[in-house]
């Protein structure tokens, strides 16, 4: 009886800390976004390009823009960057899109970020025609924001 006691408490004590751990602001990974934002920048387009996504046209450059929301995604818990970007593609040749003349238009987006097992990474995916600040709202089930400590001081938030 006092070892199933005892593995309770056990596995009682691992949910705890493994809920507290999804809770708890990440304060270091702000500044490891900030430091590492010019190569996840890279790695961004170049992955964006490789799923050849919008279908028909090729990605020619990102704009990036100084604006980065923090957030948590609500199933996951993982912590997410969402950065504004201004997107140029052009006409994949023989395609449908050749002959389109909105093509050319630069596309607002918010590029996605994921910081998993101690580093930031990206999948390439975009936000289209969404400031961080709207995906977070207009995505309001899915993330939850998270305001950094800088701006936590400022607000007079803790």
């Amino acid at each position: 009886m006092i070892y199933w006691v005892l593995g309770f408490i056990a596995l009682l004590i691992v949910v705890l800390w493994f809920v507290l751990k999804s809770q708890c602001t990440p304060r270091d990974e702000f500044a490891a976004f900030e430091q590492q934002r010019s190569e996840l920048e890279t790695l961004f387009l170049k992955l964006a390009r490789q799923r050849g996504k919008p279908r028909g046209l090729r990605w020619v450059n990102c704009d990036w823009q100084p604006e980065v929301v923090f957030a948590r995604e609500v199933q996951t818990g993982l912590f997410t960057a969402l950065a504004a970007v201004n997107i140029s593609f052009e006409a994949v040749e023989g395609e449908d899109m050749e002959e389109v003349e909105a093509v050319g238009l630069l596309r607002e987006a918010s590029a996605v970020f994921h910081y998993q097992d101690g580093n930031w990474g990206t999948g390439g995916r975009a936000l289209f025609n969404m400031h961080p600040g709207d995906a977070i709202e207009r995505l309001e089930g899915q993330f939850e924001p998270v305001t950094p400590p800088s701006q936590q001081s400022l607000s007079g938030t803790a």
